[in-house]
């Protein structure tokens, strides 16, 4: 009797668990795997579940999609707080520039004070000085129609309108404004209790109550009052009025002065 091979129950179970497992296999990405019957058949004995977990291509390009995102974040915030403390370095940079800068401009105006002074100081005459540096034309007491008193009260210097007008000596000024017939005139009392009078000045350049050194300039040669000309009317007095006057020149000679 001849023996053929029938399909029985048993067949129909190993194709159809082959054909469970490959389709659990593609469904993992695992196609292409060969399993044989025997090593499938104890994997489903032993678990009695076959798992399997597939990522779709869209969920794996949103996670990578995610991550690219995140890191263009930290680059963002890493490029903001570079850029952040750049501009807090530059700030500071800066400020300290504008500081050395500050004191580099005070300290150059501080040793240009302390030439200045000591320039002045050096320039500044020592005792007694002429007004200005011209001659004298018209002497003390000389006579004429010209003066209401009949005779000159001081000195006249020819010098040009504009010229600088000097204090002979260190004090303080008493007057400095009209002066009637003097026109534009300064008067100075000095240490020794004489004063100085200056008068046609076309300009004053001190007020009164102010402290003038000697060589000081106080004002500038001019025509102005009783005058026929440019020149300066310098008188020495012993009180400030009109009246009082003294002997200029020898005034001047008495403190070292050659005029």
């Amino acid at each position: 009797m001849a023996l053929t091979h029938a399909t029985g129950k048993s067949g129909r179970s190993s194709r159809a668990l082959r054909a469970g497992l490959a389709g659990a296999l593609t469904v993992a990405g695992l196609t292409g795997v060969l399993v044989s019957p025997a090593a499938a058949a104890t994997a489903a004995h032993d678990s009695g579940l076959l798992r399997a977990v597939a990522l779709s291509g869209s969920a794996a390009d949103g996670v990578q999609a995610q991550a690219a995102a995140q890191k263009s974040a930290a680059e963002a915030r890493k490029a903001a707080e570079d850029r952040k403390s750049a501009e807090k370095r530059k700030a500071e940079e800066k400020r300290k520039a504008d500081a050395k800068r500050k004191a580099e401009e005070r300290a150059a105006e501080s040793r240009t004070q302390q030439a200045s002074a000591r320039s002045a100081k050096r320039a500044a005459p020592k005792g007694f000085v002429a007004p200005v540096s011209a001659p004298v034309t018209t002497q003390y007491r000389s006579g004429g129609a010209m003066w209401s008193s009949g005779s000159h009260s001081g000195v006249d210097f020819a010098a040009a309108s504009g010229t600088p007008v000097r204090a002979v000596g260190a004090g303080q000024v008493v007057e400095a404004g009209w002066g009637g017939a003097y026109g534009n005139n300064v008067v100075i009392r000095h240490s020794d209790g004489r004063y100085t009078q200056y008068g046609h000045l076309s300009a004053m350049d001190v007020r009164v109550g102010q402290a003038v050194t000697s060589g000081h300039q106080i004002g500038k040669v001019g025509s102005t009052g009783n005058s026929t000309g440019p020149h300066l009317h310098f008188e020495a007095r012993t009180s400030p009025q009109y009246g009082s006057d003294v002997n200029p020149v020898s005034y001047l000679r008495s403190k070292g002065v050659g005029v």
